[in-house]
């Protein structure tokens, strides 16, 4: 839920956690100071205040770099791998609706699309392919949730009084959502995966976002004229990338 911000890889994509100990770092325009998040199935990010030096970053991550290791074996002894396999079913909670997916292989094709009739998803073309249908699933995922999403977060906009300027649906591999200094509110699809409450919690924070642009005090009491179970809420969406399949590969 933090704001946009843009991402600076100091480790090639390739050392990412799950290959080898490597991390990506985000700069942010909140942060004040440098922090390191790890995230169930043990990807970890450092977040770093504008203006930090790669020097400074990789000096921060040594220092800490057995907290990291500690961190990742907890998270793998409480969420052991998960191996990687195509979906056969997805099931979406946040919109109570479950789908079947059926892979269409066509010997000519050069990439997947997808076509939604009703509770099934079709995949036609190179199926053979796990990356294409990734892609063609997450573009399913974003158009679905745009449909879902932004009726809800209308209602939501004028029954709280916090307007916004217009709606993106991202696949966001660091947060739930954020709230530009435009009005712009990026949504993140992943939220399907999840309960109700946790996504209307999500859109109730970014749109106290237009009022306070930071996590102050006076932003969180804002939010709990919202939402009073805002801890709980926040404390649940912040273990909730468990809840998003392995395949979409964003944990």
């Amino acid at each position: 839920m933090q704001s946009a911000a843009k991402q600076l890889h100091l480790f090639p994509d390739q050392d990412e956690p799950g290959n080898s100990p490597g991390f990506s770092v985000r700069v942010s325009g909140r942060a004040r100071r440098l922090s390191i998040k790890v995230f169930p199935r043990g990807r970890v990010e450092v977040v770093v205040p504008k203006r930090t030096r790669a020097g400074e970053v990789q000096a921060f991550v040594d220092e800490h770099r057995d907290w990291i290791d500690d961190a990742r074996a907890e998270f793998a002894r409480l969420h052991p791998p998960e191996p990687f396999v195509m979906p056969g079913r997805v099931d979406l909670p946040a919109v109570g609706q479950s789908y079947r997916i059926r892979y269409e292989r066509a010997i000519a094709g050069k990439s997947v699309r997808y076509r939604c009739r009703e509770n099934t998803v079709v995949l036609t073309g190179r199926t053979d392919d796990d990356r294409l249908c990734v892609t063609a699933l997450k573009r399913w995922l974003a158009a679905l949730a745009r449909t879902e999403f932004e009726p809800r977060l209308q209602a939501l906009s004028r029954s709280t009084g916090n307007p916004y300027a217009r709606l993106h649906v991202r696949g966001q591999r660091t947060c739930w959502g954020s709230h530009s200094s435009s009005g712009t509110i990026s949504i993140n699809y992943c939220l399907l995966f999840l309960a109700p409450a946790l996504v209307r919690y999500l859109m109730i924070h970014e749109l106290c976002h237009g009022r306070h642009m930071n996590h102050s005090r006076r932003y969180w009491r804002y939010v709990e004229t919202f939402e009073p179970d805002y801890r709980r809420l926040d404390r649940a969406l912040t273990d909730a990338w468990s809840k998003v399949p392995v395949w979409l590969g964003f944990n």
